[in-house]
């Protein structure tokens, strides 16, 4: 073998990965955040407004200053799995896995005979690893998402699914599955229960637990209990922050000097 997945090298020495997500086709932003010094960037294929051709440039770019290229695809199926990987990503996060057995697909999506059901046609990705050989290839992060009341019954049996690397908790989905309204997190007793017993899970059968987070302060809790990969930002979200705080500073800059 000779190529790492930075990710699974990071995790394997026990470090923490912060991430980064962009919901805007962007490789611009994409690029910009990766140079920022994230470990990861996420292109969303599911919620965001990118598609395939967008991400691959996204890909492209992420890759290039550094960091780890990632995509959340829209759904668990293989062909979609299989395609964003042979562009370059180095991982996919697949949404809306509730039960082992589309845990288990979705990690076929992503191996090589005989562990997997992958269709080889690397693409991009030989260039991107700098390797054709399919245990090289075999390097992508596979990261499901446990984001539904079945999923989180069932999250021990997910959690202890062969060649798995992680599972990423969606936090506002589980709010409503958990009928909550949603959000990144939550005080109420079952939210704060459903977050623990997924990171509980992955804890005891040795794979990486993930979060989606609302800032650096939020994802330095989530390290606290344990997890090792936090996305920390959204692209969208931080360009309206930050635009409706400048706004907000000028608007009372005026009120005041019309005032005075």
């Amino acid at each position: 073998m000779t190529f790492t997945n930075p990710l699974r090298e990071m995790w394997a020495r026990g470090e923490v990965t912060r991430g980064a997500w962009c919901s805007s086709p962007s490789a611009v932003v994409a690029e910009t955040l990766a140079a920022t010094g994230y470990d990861y960037v996420c292109a969303d294929l599911q919620h965001g407004a990118v598609d395939y051709p967008d991400a691959v440039h996204m890909l492209q770019a992420i890759w290039g200053q550094g960091a780890t290229p990632i995509a959340r695809v829209p759904a668990n199926d293989p062909a979609t799995i299989g395609r964003i990987l042979d562009a370059g990503a180095l991982g996919v996060v697949v949404p809306l896995v509730s039960t082992p057995e589309e845990a288990a697909r979705a990690v076929a999506a992503c191996r090589y005979p005989p562990t997997g059901g992958r269709s080889f046609g690397p693409v991009r990705a030989a260039t991107v690893m700098g390797s054709r050989d399919p245990h090289d290839l075999d390097q992508v992060v596979c990261a499901v998402m446990v984001e539904t009341r079945e999923g989180l019954e069932r999250v021990d049996e997910i959690a202890a699914t062969p060649g798995l690397d992680a599972i990423y908790v969606g936090p506002a989905d589980l709010s409503l599955a958990l009928d909550l309204p949603p959000a990144y997190e939550h005080d109420h007793v079952d939210h704060v229960g459903a977050v623990a017993a997924i990171q509980g899970a992955c804890r005891r059968h040795g794979i990486v637990a993930g979060v989606h987070c609302v800032g650096g302060e939020m994802g330095a809790r989530r390290a606290e209990q344990g997890f090792q990969m936090m996305t920390l930002v959204n692209d969208l979200a931080l360009v309206r922050s930050a635009a409706a705080e400048e706004l907000a500073l000028a608007t009372r800059g005026l009120s005041a000097r019309t005032a005075g």
